[in-house]
């Protein structure tokens, strides 16, 4: 059965771009203390670094509000302290994120480096970036050093990418796709991965993750030719310009209802924060990106730790700081950066 991917109604939908170049509200006093289930940590196994806020789109859903015109970037001496973090910590994973991660001066030198430490790398990606002028040979380098691609594809259909996330964005990402697929991406036994993310275009849960994967692989491959390996489905988050925008359109509050009113206990030992930590451009330690965004420091801390503080601590069992945007992650079929948790 076919899931539906059309466009709600204009009353519904959140317009591409409808608060760029305006006036941010700020949600965190909306969300916190709220009444979300008190959370503590596993021992971190994946390091998701944040390398920088720039970037080449601007989407309305984009919860660190990255832009072409974002200059944060996370310096070399946080790149190296990075990988010290990863080798004492035994971390297996290094999620690369953004704004588009690739747009940072020492992205190849970092992926190198953490390869050569036996971690597994995921690079973030929105797929256009493939194909920039000053971007050239990137798909080959991430293919040579099997870099799991995490692809964000909200949509199969050209007119509800677009208008999401701009105009032409969905022609360059299916021909950023088929480029990947030449590479081996998306193909059994290649060990060349390739994810795509799906996001609502507004404040609705997502649709069945299974169901809406065979969509995807109906659509692509019958259409375009295109092969992945998996979809991932995540809620938009209430924070930074969706949920400014919320705020702006009044809203906000029935938003967080839906999700509160969706939450499964089950998807508590699951949440992304149990074993994930999340550092800044800044070098700044935050139990996710979401809270990062929100500066919201760990719990019991009143600013955010540095990395370089952690090197030596031991933060299995620290508490995670929670409030009702995390609320997210736990509805209905739950939401992190691998995907649906049930």
């Amino acid at each position: 059965m076919s899931v539906s991917l059309i466009a709600p109604t204009h009353d519904a939908l959140i317009p591409f771009a409808t608060n760029i170049g305006t006036t941010m509200h700020d949600t965190l006093p909306l969300l916190r203390p709220g009444s979300f289930p008190a959370l503590t940590r596993r021992p971190p196994g994946v390091l998701q670094l944040n390398l920088g806020y720039r970037c080449n789109q601007q989407c309305l859903h984009c919860h660190v509000a990255a832009s072409p015109h974002r200059t944060e970037r996370m310096s070399d001496d946080t790149l190296e302290l990075a990988l010290r973090f990863a080798a004492r910590k035994r971390i297996r994973v290094l999620d690369l994120t953004g704004g588009a991660p690739e747009m940072h001066p020492g992205f190849r030198t970092l992926v190198g480096a953490a390869r050569a430490q036996g971690m597994h790398v995921m690079d973030r990606c929105n797929l256009t970036i493939l194909l920039e002028p000053d971007q050239q040979g990137l798909a080959e380098f991430l293919a040579e050093n099997q870099v799991e691609i995490v692809a964000s594809l909200p949509c199969y259909l050209a007119e509800n990418v677009d208008r999401q996330r701009g105009s032409g964005v969905f022609t360059t990402s299916i021909e950023a796709l088929r480029l990947l697929n030449s590479l081996g991406y998306g193909k059994p036994d290649t060990k060349r991965v390739l994810n795509l993310v799906y996001n609502p275009q507004g404040p609705n849960l997502p649709p069945p993750q299974c169901a809406l994967e065979s969509d995807y692989r109906q659509r692509l491959g019958d259409d375009y030719g295109i092969v992945f390996n998996r979809l991932f489905t995540l809620a938009n988050m209430p924070i930074a310009r969706f949920g400014s925008t919320l705020v702006s359109k009044g809203g906000f509050h029935a938003y967080i209802d839906l999700l509160r009113n969706a939450h499964q206990d089950s998807n508590l030992e699951s949440v992304m924060c149990r074993d994930l930590i999340s550092v800044d451009w800044q070098g700044r330690v935050y139990d996710c990106d979401f809270n990062q965004m929100l500066s919201l420091p760990m719990a019991d801390h009143p600013t955010a730790p540095r990395l370089r503080e952690l090197l030596d601590v031991d933060i299995a069992n620290w508490p995670i700081a929670v409030g009702d945007h995390c609320y997210g992650c736990t509805a209905g079929q739950g939401s992190s950066c691998g995907g649906a948790l049930l």
